[in-house]
């Protein structure tokens, strides 16, 4: 694994932090030439908690969890939003989820520990994944878990098993996957045919197996499921598979006499990991699935479904930074600049995976323009180690303090201890306040599973 080459022609942007646009926190702003979000001075927050550091805007989350339940239950009143626990999850979040009225998925055990942790609802919590073990099936039917999302007839049948020993019937939501091809990165690309989730439309399958689910007993057909993928920027995805599921549950009641009564889109709306970035706005997302939920059940005479969606990132992402302190300077001359910080893919594998691409400032330079190009690099033993590459910032010192826009989403959930670097702390901040939510872990924290 290495660094893409260096594009030698790039030139910086000399942009200032507030001129980075969304992909700020909603309360980023400068004073005395020092970045502040929800009123705290990150440059203070790094050096009082040391680094590599999450920081999560409070009222930013908050903010948009209630704009997306607005946005979706003015224009269609039968709708509720799912947070998905696989972008960002601690305890705190989640009580946060609960304090605002989301539901909540789960894509494991863990995740699910989290929520009964809390006293999340278990009646809004919804179980995701391809290959949920036994263990975890049964601990989420045992927990009350509301819906869980079946993706395979293997999966039904251990559900059906599970919940008849258990002496009760256990809701349950297919997973489809519609054969629509996101207008995003490969990797995250999910609703196509080629897809290890859910059951494919081709040669009927999925339509198929509903008799199955129908016929099985201790479960209840409760509603229908699509993700077509995330980091979509092209609205025209959902719509046209909004209706291939519209579509299917017309074929459902027509053939089998079964009404399929709510209905669960997904989710993926882009978000602005660059200043250049212009994704969709959350009222325009909103509008366009409501629309063709409307329009389609329209088409095929199809009673209005309770609607969900799951918005993932763009709940979080553009709320969460991470800070890290300069530990290295090295300039290739003709190859590139090297910045390393004191983190890296153990904290932001993103990059490395799928050459993520992020916006960076110095947090105490914040007011200064960008007038370098630099990678920033991590500290691990890995020449493809990178948080930015090739990016702009502010002109470099030994002991800056850096911080990295967009990783809100999918950095903390899928950290790691490479190298034995334990995962870095959780601070929320809010009206001036930071909490930590999420402690450092610790070199005991590491070995505290390992046997003498």
């Amino acid at each position: 694994m290495a660094l893409p080459a260096a594009d030698l022609n790039k030139k910086a942007d000399n942009k200032t932090t507030m001129e980075l646009g969304h992909v700020l926190p909603m309360t980023a702003e400068v004073k005395g030439d020092h970045l502040y979000i929800g009123g705290v001075d990150m440059v203070d927050l790094a050096r009082e908690r040391g680094t590599a550091l999450y920081v999560m805007d409070e009222a930013d989350m908050r903010h948009r969890m209630e704009t997306y339940l607005t946005a979706f239950r003015s224009r269609y009143e039968n709708s509720d939003v799912v947070f998905a626990s696989k972008a960002f999850i601690n305890k705190a979040a989640a009580r946060i989820v609960a304090e605002e009225g989301l539901c909540l998925d789960v894509s494991g055990g863990g995740e699910l520990a989290v929520a009964r942790a809390v006293g999340f609802p278990m009646d809004k919590v919804f179980v995701h994944g391809n290959n949920k073990t036994p263990v975890e099936l049964r601990e989420a039917i045992e927990a009350g878990g509301g819906c869980i999302v079946i993706d395979s007839r293997i999966e039904l049948d251990r559900v059906s098993k599970i919940a008849g020993e258990l002496g009760v019937t256990q809701s349950i939501y297919m997973r489809i996957t519609p054969g629509v091809e996101a207008d995003t990165h490969e990797y995250i690309r999910t609703g196509c045919e080629d897809s290890k989730f859910g059951f494919t439309m081709r040669e009927d399958w999925a339509f198929n197996c509903v008799k199955d689910v129908l016929a099985a007993p201790n479960v209840r057909l409760a509603g229908i499921h699509m993700h077509i993928g995330s980091q979509i920027f092209a609205l025209h995805s959902f719509k046209e598979a909004i209706k291939v599921m519209v579509e299917l549950m017309a074929r459902i009641e027509a053939e089998y006499g079964y009404r399929i009564e709510e209905l669960d889109v997904g989710g993926g709306l882009g978000v602005a990991y660059l200043a250049e970035d212009k994704p969709s706005t959350i009222e325009d997302f909103a509008e366009g699935v409501t629309s063709a939920v409307k329009e389609y059940c329209a088409e095929f005479d199809v009673k209005l479904p309770r609607l969900l969606t799951e918005p993932g990132r763009s709940l979080v992402a553009n709320a969460g930074v991470t800070l890290y302190t300069v530990g290295i300077l090295k300039t290739l001359p003709g190859i590139r600049k090297y910045v390393a910080v004191d983190g890296g893919m153990s904290d932001n594998i993103r990059t490395a995976l799928y050459h993520a691409e992020y916006e960076p400032v110095i947090a105490n330079k914040a007011d200064q323009p960008r007038t370098e190009i630099v990678t920033l690099a991590g500290k691990h033993c890995e020449s493809g180690d990178a948080v930015v590459v090739d990016m702009p910032i502010q002109h470099p010192d030994l002991g800056d303090i850096v911080c990295v826009f967009g990783t809100g989403a999918y950095c903390y959930t899928m950290s790691n201890n490479y190298n034995g670097q334990p995962r870095p702390a959780i601070v929320f901040v809010k009206d001036g306040e930071a909490r930590v939510t999420t402690r450092r872990e610790t070199y005991e924290d590491l070995m505290a599973c390992d046997l003498d």
